[in-house]
């Protein structure tokens, strides 16, 4: 059985830095300490904007990291010569709303699609793993595959959400379910990410076929009270 692995999402450490425009704290040193304490990758958003992580983050983070790094980035040209300049191992594409908190949902596979498909062919070229972040739809997993990705990862955000408001979750969960066993039906690797908690993450984690969990709003906020280590040993735990 393969091992399930942890991405850890560190975008709010950058967060918090940027609140006061110092340079501290440091997602470098988060980036270091999380995979020290456990972390299989360490995600990163590199927006248009530029609201959290920055390029010299980015610079810094993938010369120092021994796993690897997964850089999430939108589909443009400013963003595939980024990606391709640095190389960082795994790529996620991902929609991108300037006036969004948080990404909304899952990507557009129909918009622009000979123009995404030219961005996963360059990208794969340099031998870097590409993952499109997709709704938990069939048809998203299989347009995913028709664009020859690597992976999907399916956007879980509704499902925690209604976990977390005690509601009835179990329509979304039918949905994950379905996604996951196409994907891997057709041979893509699928990963799940956005709005996970100890609790949503341990009902996922049931799911069979889902290889890569990445976490990460919950767990920084988690560790402002008990630390990283605490917080990735607690869901390696949970995702094992």
């Amino acid at each position: 059985m393969n091992k399930i692995r942890l991405g850890v999402n560190i975008d709010h450490v950058a967060t918090v830095r940027n609140a006061r425009g110092e340079t501290y704290p440091s997602p470098l040193k988060a980036a270091i300490l999380a995979e020290k304490h456990g972390a299989d990758s360490i995600t990163i958003h590199l927006r248009e904007d530029r609201r959290h992580i920055n390029d010299d983050d980015l610079k810094s983070i993938r010369s120092r990291l021994k796993v690897p790094l997964n850089l999430e980035i939108a589909a443009t040209n400013e963003m595939l010569r980024i990606a391709l300049k640095h190389k960082p191992p795994f790529i996620c594409i991902v929609p991108e709303k300037r006036k969004e908190i948080t990404t909304e949902g899952g990507l557009n596979l129909n918009y622009k699609k000979f123009f995404l498909k030219n961005i996963i062919k360059k990208l794969k070229k340099s031998n870097l793993r590409v993952s499109l972040f997709v709704e938990p739809k069939n048809s998203d997993i299989l347009e995913a595959k028709n664009l020859n990705a690597d992976c999907v990862e399916i956007h879980t955000g509704k499902f925690c959400n209604l976990v977390n408001l005690n509601g009835n979750y179990k329509n979304e969960l039918i949905k994950i379910k379905k996604a996951v066993n196409l994907g891997n039906k057709i041979g893509l690797e699928v990963h799940a990410g956005h709005g996970l908690t100890y609790k949503s993450a341990s009902i996922l984690s049931k799911v069979k076929g889902i290889s890569e969990f990445n976490i990460g709003h919950f767990l920084i906020g988690e560790s402002i009270f008990y630390g990283l280590r605490d917080c990735i040993k607690q869901f390696k735990k949970i995702i094992k």
